[in-house]
């Protein structure tokens, strides 16, 4: 009797582990990871965002004392577009990759 009670405790044992996570807990886990994946991409780009927002106030801020010293000494301010648009593709493509490195991060977890 016990050879026939330890032997199905033992196919017990197997069947509650093979068995594994539900269907919907691996929905549940990939919906998870979705929902974080999009959070460190919102993150990322809100972050971009503020870094732009603050390298525009940086640039008036010069531009600004640029024209009042230009006033002073009656030179034409020199203007720079170009500058912005350049800084502008950088703090994009930092805010890309720091997207890049939380998935990377996010995945490896």
């Amino acid at each position: 009797m016990k050879k026939v009670l330890f032997g199905l405790m033992g196919v017990a044992m197997f069947a509650v582990v093979a068995c594994g996570p539900s269907k919907a807990e691996q929905e549940a886990a990939e919906k998870a990871k979705q929902d974080s994946i999009e959070a460190a991409e919102e993150a990322a780009r809100i972050e971009a965002e503020e870094a732009e927002a603050a390298l525009l106030a940086e640039q008036e801020e010069a531009e600004r004392l640029a024209a009042e010293e230009a006033a002073k000494t009656s030179s034409a301010p020199k203007a720079t577009p170009k500058k912005q648009e350049t800084i502008k593709d950088v703090i994009e493509e930092e805010g890309k990759e720091a997207v890049r490195k939380g998935i990377r991060e996010g995945l490896n977890r």
